[in-house]
């Protein structure tokens, strides 16, 4: 059993370090979602393990003949439910939807990926950015986890810190990307399973922001150092 108070690690690590398509694979998500330069690996197979579980769950239940009463139907209701709540499926979803998520669809639900799907940073670098500085928050609270998992019920709560430079509308980030934005039309992106993501026009929208982002102020220049509990910016 061990000691409880040294809990086991819930990441699992890959069964073999030198895989070459999954090293080229993780690779490629770690530019793309902008993960840490020094660990970034270990992000990535944080939601892994995480998918691993949705996905043993759901074969779980599938495979059970009595799984629509008693007990395994509410177990049944609950997941379903609960990963609605989190952003990876639909309303009229079922456990065969699940083990259509993908990783990226795990990483799609960071916090750092929302606040740049949104339309709050220039890239994925700059958002993690901003939310190590404590520039972002949920609601009245100040978030400075890059990797926190935004519920469905909190994205529309995503938003600069009232303390924040860039809550300021007048700032010159906060002026070029609502230029941008109206521009390009830009509507959020829906991440769930079985719903339209509108990743064409997502990807226009922050492809001309890019090309202005060496001249905007840096996050960093508003704030001095980095929270305690941010991590690696």
């Amino acid at each position: 059993m061990g000691q409880p108070k040294f809990s086991r690690s819930k990441t699992q690590t890959p069964s073999h370090p030198w895989k070459a398509a999954r090293i080229e694979e993780e690779h490629a998500l770690k530019q793309r979602y902008g993960l840490k330069k020094v660990g970034g690996m270990r992000e990535i197979w944080r939601e892994k393990s995480a998918l691993r579980l949705h996905r043993q769950q759901a074969m779980k239940l599938i495979g059970r003949v009595d799984a629509s009463v008693g007990h395994f139907a509410r177990e049944h209701s609950d997941m379903l439910s609960s990963l609605n709540r989190k952003g990876l499926l639909g309303t009229h979803a079922s456990l065969d939807d699940v083990l259509q998520i993908t990783v990226e669809h795990m990483l799609d639900r960071r916090l750092q990926s929302q606040v740049y799907y949104r339309g709050y940073a220039p890239s994925m670098r700059s958002a993690r950015s901003m939310i190590v500085h404590g520039h972002i928050s949920i609601g009245e609270q100040r978030m400075t986890v890059p990797g926190y998992h935004v519920l469905r019920e909190e994205e529309e709560t995503i938003g600069f810190h009232h303390l924040s430079a860039y809550n300021d509308p007048n700032h010159a980030v906060r002026i070029e990307m609502d230029k941008r934005r109206e521009m390009q039309g830009e509507d959020g992106p829906e991440d769930a399973i079985g719903v339209v993501r509108e990743e064409s026009s997502k990807q226009a929208f922050v492809e001309q922001i890019k090309v202005d982002e060496a001249a905007l102020p840096s996050a960093e220049d508003t704030v001095p150092a980095a929270t305690s509990d941010g991590g690696e910016a």
